[in-house]
């Protein structure tokens, strides 16, 4: 560890800010025996340490070691991208049919009615058109976001610079993009808000309000125009807890149970539950920067959906 020019933690801070270098395990070793040191090194990335003196036999088993758990984490990696490619290739074409068909009727239409249809209904096929293809750009985006979410949850790395950012609770600006996102059904009369002090999260805010979003879009989707929509943040124990309330349909123990052991893309999961790609996309961001999702509900009365990130 201890170099004329650069020492170990230099060696260390260099080959992990590389790329095709980043993820080459390191072991230390060292004369160095003070856990100041030990932690030092952990911090920037090494994999295991030696104190000197050790053995040949030590060295090959702490070689040996580091190998094994690359090699698991490249399995588990590939077996990740598989499950992933696998349920996109499914689902896509599938979950792409409904806004397609959208497109596809209304401009068929167009070609083919357009000398007798009335100003007004050539404006209505136009906002069908245009309301189908924001559905299938959103669709598309949302399934690039969860392939990338799934790849970074495989690397430890990637995983650290996400819980990097620090912000401060945006009360107004998610306020402002929950009401917005109302208005487009009509609903903002319908929200409730019950928001605390701001605290400082590890997460930055697009991420936080790509949660949110998503969870108030179901919300909306399955409650009934008039009912209200409660949205309530609280700090409990060093947690910022968000809690978004609709009094929709609900779902039975073993329908949430399922939701939480559900991994794949599946249309009956979809219809089922109602919550879909969305919801999952939420899920993982929250479970990336070290918080969690709870749902608890009563079928046919309510839903509550609990985001639980851990604050500063």
């Amino acid at each position: 560890m201890m170099m004329p020019e650069i020492d170990g933690y230099g060696v260390l801070s260099v080959l992990r800010q590389q790329p095709t270098t980043a993820t080459i395990p390191l072991i230390f070793l060292t004369a160095k025996s003070d856990k100041t040191d030990f932690r030092q090194g952990m911090e920037l990335g090494a994999d295991d340490y030696l104190t000197k003196p050790f053995t040949r036999a030590e060295l090959l088993a702490a070689i040996s070691s580091r190998l094994e758990k690359q090699v698991a984490i490249h399995q588990q990696s590939q077996k990740k991208l598989d499950e992933l490619r696998s349920s996109i290739t499914m689902s896509l074409p599938h979950e792409m049919r409904t806004p397609l068909n959208g497109i596809l009727g209304f401009s068929e239409l167009l070609m083919k009615e357009s000398d007798s249809l009335h100003r007004h209904e050539i404006r209505e096929m136009a906002e069908g058109i245009y309301k189908s293809g924001e559905r299938l750009y959103r669709l598309i985006q949302n399934f690039l976001l969860y392939a990338e979410l799934e790849i970074i949850a495989t690397d430890p790395n990637r995983i650290k610079q996400l819980q990097s950012y620090q912000t401060i609770f945006p009360t107004l600006s998610l306020k402002k993009n929950i009401i917005d996102q109302a208005k487009k059904t009509g609903r903002e009369a319908d929200l409730q808000f019950f928001l605390q002090t701001p605290c400082c999260l590890r997460i930055c805010e697009t991420k936080l309000a790509k949660i949110l979003e998503e969870l108030i879009d179901n919300a909306l989707k399955f409650s009934e125009s008039g009912t209200i929509i409660q949205i309530v943040s609280r700090l409990v124990s060093n947690q910022l807890i968000i809690s978004i309330t609709d009094h929709g349909r609900g779902m039975t123990i073993a329908q949430i149970a399922e939701l939480g052991a559900y991994r794949q893309f599946e249309r009956q999961i979809y219809e089922q539950q109602g919550l879909g790609l969305g919801f999952m996309i939420a899920k993982r961001i929250a479970e990336l920067h070290g918080g969690k999702l709870n749902i608890y509900s009563n079928l046919g009365e309510r839903t509550v959906v609990e985001v639980v990130l851990p604050y500063i």
